[in-house]
């Protein structure tokens, strides 16, 4: 199975999600693919997920910045493989910024986001990793997040460095086939 985790204000209708939704679609492999809607406490983010996969023998997440950082935890904690975009390294930090008032990109919803969230993330924070069980794929064009942190965090890693682009990873398309082959599909 492939989880699509979405990242910090996002949703399952961002557009690297319905790509990769439409993709599996072509390939008669729809029903092995999901996309949770996480909310903006970690702890509940992490409950969804696990129970989409509970039981399931094989999963492979897709995290795309915040989604990058919960696919990290899970898969040291729980097992499998994760494909990181432009993955988030410690938001407990880098989104401490963004205290106050928020709204989901696409659904409009408001929230506050607290020091709550930030200690949930900040307790979520794996220091070791496995990097045999990770995909990064950075571009340098990356306007939000250093890419070369990235590099660093997942030292080991198998990885594909695009020159440009930009946060969303515009040559996302470009990475199906590799991002399915590491999946195991």
């Amino acid at each position: 199975m492939i989880v699509y985790l979405h990242g910090f204000n996002s949703s399952p209708q961002s557009h690297k999600a319905r790509v990769m939704e439409r993709y599996m679609a072509e390939r008669g492999l729809a029903g092995e693919f999901a996309c949770p809607e996480l909310p903006p406490e970690a702890d509940q983010a992490l409950h969804i997920v696990r129970q989409l996969v509970k039981g399931k023998a094989r999963v492979c997440y897709i995290g795309s910045s915040l989604g990058g950082f919960y696919a990290t935890h899970l898969v040291e904690h729980d097992g499998g493989r994760a494909v990181l975009i432009n993955p988030a390294i410690d938001p407990h930090i880098g989104l401490r910024g963004y205290l106050g008032p928020q709204k989901n990109l696409f659904t409009g919803a408001p929230y506050q986001l607290t020091e709550a969230h930030l200690e949930q993330w900040r307790r979520l924070w794996t220091p070791k990793i496995t990097p045999e069980r990770y995909l990064l794929l950075v571009e340098t064009g990356d306007e939000v997040l250093d890419y070369r942190r990235a590099l660093e965090r997942y030292a080991g890693a198998e990885h594909v460095v695009v020159q440009g682009g930009d946060h969303s990873l515009q040559s996302f398309p470009e990475q199906l086939p590799r991002i399915l082959a590491f999946a195991g599909y």
